[in-house]
């Protein structure tokens, strides 16, 4: 069975930052892809980041509107992804999820196509 947590989530000012994590186990292949897709009121998930794992390495992709403020990584034996969010602004603002996918069936990093496994989610509010 494969399990997504989300947690970190919380309340920020503009400008500040927040570090998100998901905790997953569970799955089932070695090359997977691990990703964060924010959902805001009025708009489409959105995928603002994702990591392709393989056994010898690893590969980040991250969304226009966030590179350069979002980093990704796979920390914890492999079994825990953080998302650390610097210089938040109220686009930034939704419910981050978690999601899972095995490299064979993820379409594209940053979409939604192919990731089975998902998380519940943690809001994400940014104010003025």
């Amino acid at each position: 069975q494969v399990n997504l947590e989300e947690s970190g989530g919380g309340s920020v000012q503009a400008g500040e930052g927040l570090l998100l994590s998901c905790v997953f186990s569970g799955l089932p292949d070695s090359n997977y892809y691990m990703a964060w897709f924010r959902l805001a009121s009025g708009k489409e998930r959105e995928g603002v980041a994702a990591l392709l794992v393989t056994p010898l390495a690893t590969y980040g992709y991250y969304a226009d509107s966030v590179e350069g403020r979002f980093t990704m990584s796979l920390v914890n034996d492999n079994n825990t992804v953080l998302l650390e969010m610097k210089n938040l602004n109220h686009e930034d603002a939704g419910m981050y999820f978690c999601a899972a996918g095995s490299r064979g069936t993820v379409v594209g990093p940053l979409r939604t196509d192919g990731y089975n496994y998902w998380g519940q989610g943690t809001q994400v509010a940014v104010s003025s």
